[in-house]
């Protein structure tokens, strides 16, 4: 038996704050349930105009790569928790020496941060993930690929700060590595594959250990952002099984606290490559909001604030849609039949509060949910063709 030694009655109605960095949508839908629970919540963001504005105790304007800014605004809260990776891990770890408690740890967010550090850290845990070679530069890829040391074609990431979609380009000739950033950088053999699925895990301080369904993802073709999220994945259980230890072991060597999401592939073979991680809320969790017992963002509260984990099978089948900019659209946004879609059976949105919409920025997300899984992928394929984000 785990034990769960906390004063749950610190955190609600109470004198407690908890601070989070970044205030795009996955803070406002984490906002939802501090609301819920009555905690005090403290968020800082670069942009006055960030989702979480609305729906916090207390919004500081900073930049999250800042140190200063960081290490200010942590100063200020009890427990500090992100909703993005990109901040400034050197404030976090002093934020941790001098007693504030930071989820994930600054040591998760360090080794997750940078995407050859994460391949890195796959194989010296003996954990399943496609070949890679590292590079300092991106000009030094095509040294590599005349001297024989890479062959196309292949994925190029962005070690750093690549996100939705960006920092991500499959290469297959030597005119696909032009306009790219001459950054640090990973290239991955190009692994085909059934399915891309992903595992959300949750852990708590004290240990507890819970992980969500497998689920699949289904991807824009040109601007590599998930379109379809589908729970349960429709795969075999023998792999879907495979698919969550995997996740499960991947949380155990971070040791993180909070949420993971671990994203796979499903070789032609049926094995199970780790493709990347996030360790917060994640776009494949969104359905949890109507279709699990427990959400998503409200498990990562729990975990965060070593709370007993909630259930984590689902309720009904669920389906997300996202909802991105349309092409040729920029400026203020119109979300075009969004009435027509609430007449369909199951459909729920969530519109995240962005004023400003441009092709392919994530606006919002579209939940179906129903008991026929295969009913709810045509609905949702009818969500999609029914509303657009334009502009103005």
């Amino acid at each position: 038996m785990i034990s769960l030694k906390t004063n749950f009655m610190d955190y609600f109605s109470s004198n407690f704050k908890l601070g989070i960095l970044g205030g795009g949508q996955l803070g406002k839908m984490l906002l939802n349930d501090t609301r819920k629970f009555d905690i005090y919540t403290c968020v800082m963001d670069a942009s006055k105009e960030a989702p979480c504005n609305i729906a916090c105790n207390e919004f500081h304007l900073g930049d999250l790569m800042d140190y200063d800014a960081v290490y200010k605004f942590g100063k200020q809260v009890d427990v500090l928790t992100i909703e993005i990776e990109n901040v400034n891990v050197a404030a976090l770890e002093d934020l941790e020496k001098e007693g504030i408690k930071v989820f994930p740890s600054s040591k998760t967010l360090r080794a997750i941060q940078n995407k050859a550090t994460q391949k890195l850290f796959y194989i010296d845990h003996n954990l399943p993930t496609a070949p890679f070679s590292r590079f300092a530069y991106t000009s030094e890829i095509k040294e590599a690929i005349n001297h024989g040391g890479l062959n196309l074609p292949f994925v190029w990431k962005s070690a750093q700060f690549g996100y939705d979609g960006q920092g991500v380009k499959i290469v297959k000739s030597m005119e696909d590595l032009q306009g790219l950033p001459n950054v640090e950088c990973i290239t991955e053999t190009l692994v085909p594959f059934k399915n891309e699925l992903a595992v959300i895990v949750a852990r708590n301080v004290s240990g507890e250990t819970k992980a969500y369904p497998v689920v699949e993802m289904e991807f824009h073709p040109e601007a590599n952002q998930v379109e379809y999220v589908i729970c349960p994945a429709r795969i075999p259980d023998e792999v879907a099984k495979k698919a969550k230890d995997i996740a499960l072991k991947v949380s155990a060597a971070y040791n993180h606290v909070g949420l993971l999401a671990v994203e796979m592939f499903q070789t032609k073979e049926d094995d199970i490559l780790i493709n990347e991680v996030a360790p917060r809320p994640h776009n494949s969790g969104h359905h949890t909001i109507e279709s699990s017992y427990t959400s998503q963002f409200e498990q990562h509260l729990r975990a965060i604030l070593n709370l007993p984990l909630g259930r984590t099978d689902s309720k009904v089948g669920g389906i997300m849609v996202n909802l991105v900019g349309a092409e040729g659209f920029t400026g203020n946004v119109v979300y075009q039949n969004i009435e027509a879609i609430m007449h369909m059976d199951g459909v729920t949105p969530h519109i995240y509060g962005k004023k400003q919409t441009r092709p392919f920025r994530k606006m919002g997300h579209v939940t179906i949910v129903n008991e026929d899984l295969n009913k709810a992928r045509r609905i949702a394929e009818e969500v999609k063709n029914t509303i657009k984000v334009i502009a103005k």
